[in-house]
């Protein structure tokens, strides 16, 4: 335990009140011995960089069972399946960083819940990087996290129907070998008609033009 504080640079005072806290897990014993190894340690740099930014013991507590209870990355990716979405490998204080005052429990939970984030030992996983930037743009911009995701689960549901009628289309008239190439063609239709869409309901939102002179 001396060791460990010492690394980290905290008291062994502060690293039994963590300890007492649950927001590190206890060390593995053979008899009287407690062994820490660089888990400990990565998770109490973590505790302070998050102090550091703001974040109370408190919420760092409920952050923790949150991450912890989170489903692993090889869950939620998968193992072996196609995807072109890059996932993109965060500690817990650049995920804060990501969405500066955001990342609550809830929101937290939230993410997990939806696949969007992962744990991977000490490590967080974003399952897309273009999710995650345009995520953190959303929020720059002053849109909530809250919402975001709220919006992101509701797009889920549209996407998995529409992904439900290409490949049925496709299947019923191509080779089950050429859906997968024909998929950047779905693609293209979603693209083009959510962009049409838009064009619609920013048309409605703005009224009509006022009259001139």
């Amino acid at each position: 335990m001396e060791e460990l504080a010492s690394q980290a640079g905290i008291t062994v005072r502060t690293l039994r009140f963590y300890r007492e806290r649950g927001l590190i897990q206890p060390p593995r014993r053979e008899g009287r011995i407690a062994w820490y190894d660089e888990h400990h340690l990565a998770r109490l740099r973590t505790i302070a960089a998050l102090l550091e930014r703001g974040h109370t013991l408190n919420g760092i507590a409920d952050l923790a069972t949150a991450f912890e209870s989170g489903r692993d990355v090889g869950e939620v990716l998968g193992l072996g399946e196609p995807t072109e979405e890059t996932p993109v490998r965060l500690s817990p204080e650049e995920l804060a960083d990501y969405f500066e005052g955001e990342v609550t429990p809830e929101n937290l939970a939230a993410a997990l819940d939806l696949g969007y984030l992962a744990t991977d030992g000490d490590e967080i996983v974003h399952i897309s990087r273009r999710l995650l930037d345009v995520s953190a743009a959303l929020v720059r911009e002053g849109v909530p996290l809250a919402a975001v995701l709220d919006a992101g689960r509701r797009v889920r549901t549209h996407a998995e129907a529409l992904a439900d009628l290409f490949v049925e289309v496709l299947s019923a008239h191509t080779a089950a070998s050429d859906v997968e190439k024909l998929r950047p063609l779905a693609k293209s239709v979603v693209d083009a008609e959510l962009s049409m869409a838009l064009d619609r309901r920013l048309r409605d939102t703005s009224g009509p033009a006022p009259a001139g002179d």
